[in-house]
């Protein structure tokens, strides 16, 4: 989205009071995508007044009769005040200010957020900085969410017999059950089974978390002989007791690209047959990875609300297949996630916050000639399986098609700075918050956001359980076929929702109100 966009009124006459002893500037206020300027008129100095949107802390704003002023608070401790000709103009700038000062949008969804709504919920839990400096682990936000019980020296001990130092952490707390969702990478058991008592220790905490009597379930998204494989292995189910686990492959890397790459050749192909086209889309087997994802989330998510049983997801990194179940099992469970600033949240913390590699597999996308290891499209593969579950529960999320597609194009290319890198410690070195602006902020403006809500959505309260029988999926059109369909139908017909959907509430609220 070009900032251009979020400019409602780009000029106006204007007086400008800097406070103390400087005189006021009479002239005409311009707003640019990052800075403000006024010129002054012929009879003034000639100097040209500028201020960087970012540098701009709070705004405030008051109209009266045919005026308006703005307050500007800004992070060097100013106070600006700018007088404005015009009520609507002067609102209009006041929302074109808010709009383009982006560096508040870093903070929309911090990693402390979430733990407040914990907080709320069990005292059995706390927000601990023990990877304040990344040194821990380098693939971790400085802060996570960890049994209370367990102090930092064993979560230190616990991160280095786990690979990348991804101890587990509390990836959601489900209230209606007392159950947890917890997320780790593989630990370094190796061909000997070693064991780490620091490690025992925090999942047996967990389970104490939970009600009376909790067990726990491990879902591992490889096979079994692909455990084994590893320098890494499993938990030993003597070392771990209340503890079962579940292996659950799910394809990542090579494999899951090359087959998002035959399916969009397959799509791109007019000239087929339809029995060729029937082919090449099974052969590519795109649509069994997601239902593989579905049903493992789907388990995870049983496993919490009809079992009363904790779980722990990992695979051998935790950064891919896993982020994909705990994200997945959230949205079925949390009508939270499925709100536009649930979602949003969701994103960043278990995608963003979580280290998944953004850098590295979203380096290229399917036309690309190379072909570099590190390539998988495992945050696509999350986005279409949200795509399934907007499609069977249409009333159930807030946001549509729209946001999704807009989340794939910036995970990929984006002008903002929300995907960069590949870890929260590769964003701080390089600045990214300081340097770059967030997608978030530009998404929550109100032009975009009547653009990516459902004009449908209902909350549902309840638990969405999707079906994964093979005609319950549908291929993605909107993704895969958006450019062999007709220009922008999907955008007109969702319009014309918005249209239905408010001429509808206009006219309940024009109704008289019965008299008692």
């Amino acid at each position: 989205m070009e900032f251009s966009e979020l400019i409602h009124t780009g000029r106006a006459h204007a007086q400008l009071l800097r406070g103390g002893e400087a005189p006021p500037l009479r002239g005409t206020l311009c707003v640019t995508g990052h800075h403000l300027l006024l010129s002054p008129g012929p009879q003034s100095t000639p100097d040209l007044w500028l201020l960087l949107l970012r540098s701009v802390d709070a705004v405030e704003k008051r109209v009266a009769g045919d005026s308006g002023t703005i307050t500007l608070r800004c992070k060097d401790l100013r106070v600006l005040q700018l007088d404005i000709e015009g009520v609507e103009t002067t609102l209009d700038i006041a929302r074109s200010i808010e709009g383009l000062r982006l560096g508040d949008a870093w903070h929309f969804h911090p990693p402390e957020q979430y733990y407040k709504r914990v907080a709320r919920e069990t005292t059995a839990w706390r927000l601990c900085e023990v990877n304040q400096d990344f040194g821990l682990c380098p693939s971790y936000p400085r802060a996570v969410i960890v049994p209370r019980a367990v102090d930092d020296d064993a979560l230190a001990r616990s991160a280095r017999f786990r690979q990348g130092g991804r101890f587990p952490v509390l990836s959601y707390h489900h209230a209606p059950t007392r159950t947890v969702l917890l997320r780790s990478s593989q630990p370094l058991a190796g061909p000997q089974q070693k064991r780490c008592a620091e490690d025992e220790e925090l999942l047996r905490a967990v389970l104490a978390c939970a009600h009376p009597g909790a067990q726990g379930l491990i879902i591992d998204t490889r096979s079994d002989q692909a455990a084994k494989q590893t320098r890494g292995g499993t938990e030993a189910k003597a070392a771990y007791p209340g503890w079962r686990r579940l292996h659950r492959p799910l394809e990542r890397g090579r494999p899951l690209q090359e087959s998002f790459v035959r399916l969009v050749k397959a799509c791109g192909d007019t000239e087929q047959s339809m029995d060729l086209w029937l082919s090449r889309l099974e052969s590519c087997h795109w649509l069994a990875h997601v239902k593989e994802a579905l049903t493992t989330a789907c388990l995870a998510a049983q496993g919490m609300e009809r079992e009363g049983a904790c779980i722990l997801v990992h695979g051998t990194e935790g950064t891919d297949n896993t982020l994909l179940v705990t994200s997945l099992a959230q949205l079925i469970l949390d009508p939270l996630s499925r709100t536009m600033t649930g979602f949003q949240e969701l994103v960043e913390r278990e995608w963003i916050q979580a280290g998944h590699p953004f850098q590295l597999r979203c380096a290229h996308s399917a036309f690309s000639h190379a072909r570099p290891k590190h390539e998988a499209p495992t945050f696509l593969l999350f986005l279409d399986c949200v795509w399934q579950l907007s499609r069977q529960f249409p009333l159930s999320l807030e946001f549509g098609e729209g946001l999704l597609l807009t989340l794939f194009e910036h995970a990929y290319a984006s002008p903002f700075g929300t995907f960069l890198c590949n870890n929260e410690k590769e964003r701080c070195l390089c600045e990214v918050r300081t340097r770059t602006h967030s997608l978030w902020s530009a998404l929550n403006q109100p032009k975009e956001q009547r653009k990516l809500r459902n004009p449908l959505y209902t909350l549902n309260p309840l638990t969405i359980w999707p079906s994964v029988e093979p005609q319950s999926l549908r291929l993605w059109q909107g993704l895969f076929l958006r450019w062999n369909r007709p220009r922008d139908s999907s955008e007109v017909v969702w319009e014309q929702v918005w249209q239905i959907v408010t001429e509808g509430e206009k006219t309940e609220g024009a109704q008289p109100t019965a008299s008692a």
